[in-house]
């Protein structure tokens, strides 16, 4: 259901922000952020935390493993949004190629053995949460990948599953590949807080 408070801002202070922020930056500004305006307590809050921690705070995994990780969780939700937003900014840290052939088949893709078995631990977890048992975590373990690590990558997953599903219920607009690539570029500089 698409709230018109997401389109407009839900107050004068907003409206002239989210006017002034697609005017500097010459595109709409994506409903993601606009949602962050609308749901304050929720997505500027904690939400907002714990995404700028996951995603940009120190981790074994770089920002475009994070991402790309990210872009996994959404196509495993059919989230057109998140897959373009997260595919988009993936691919400002490591090649368009890759990315694009990991959320074509990741098992296939040219990634390295750990980043593999941990798509594939996030994606039983998101896909088939109870089945999920210990071996499937010491799978990944003994693909080199430590115990932080897959912590950070659950973390991940249990975002976008929060996010992906969020951004279908309200029906986010879909930005052309020039604009997921611009607010990409916005989302590397400023994060997610």
């Amino acid at each position: 259901m698409r709230l018109g408070e997401i389109d407009r801002g839900d107050g004068l202070g907003n409206r002239l922000l989210i006017g002034f922020i697609s005017l500097v930056s010459g595109m709409r500004l994506p409903d993601a952020a606009r949602v962050a305006f609308y749901h304050k307590a929720f997505f500027s809050g904690s939400m907002g935390a714990w995404t700028q921690r996951t995603m940009r705070g120190p981790s074994d995994w770089t920002i475009g493993e994070r991402e790309l990780m990210a872009a996994m969780v959404a196509k495993w939700n059919s989230c057109t949004f998140c897959v373009g937003a997260h595919g988009a900014i993936a691919a400002k840290e490591m090649p368009r190629r890759l990315v694009d052939d990991a959320l074509g088949d990741f098992r296939t893709a040219d990634l390295p053995a750990g980043l593999k078995a941990t798509l594939s631990f996030i994606e039983k977890l998101t896909l088939r949460p109870t089945e999920v048992k210990p071996d499937d975590a010491g799978a990944v373990l003994g693909a080199g990948v430590s115990r932080r690590a897959i912590e950070d990558a659950i973390a991940v997953a249990s975002i976008f599953g929060i996010v992906t599903r969020y951004a279908d219920a309200l029906a986010f607009s879909i930005p052309t590949h020039a604009e997921f690539d611009k607010a990409g570029d916005m989302l590397l500089k400023r994060g997610y807080a």
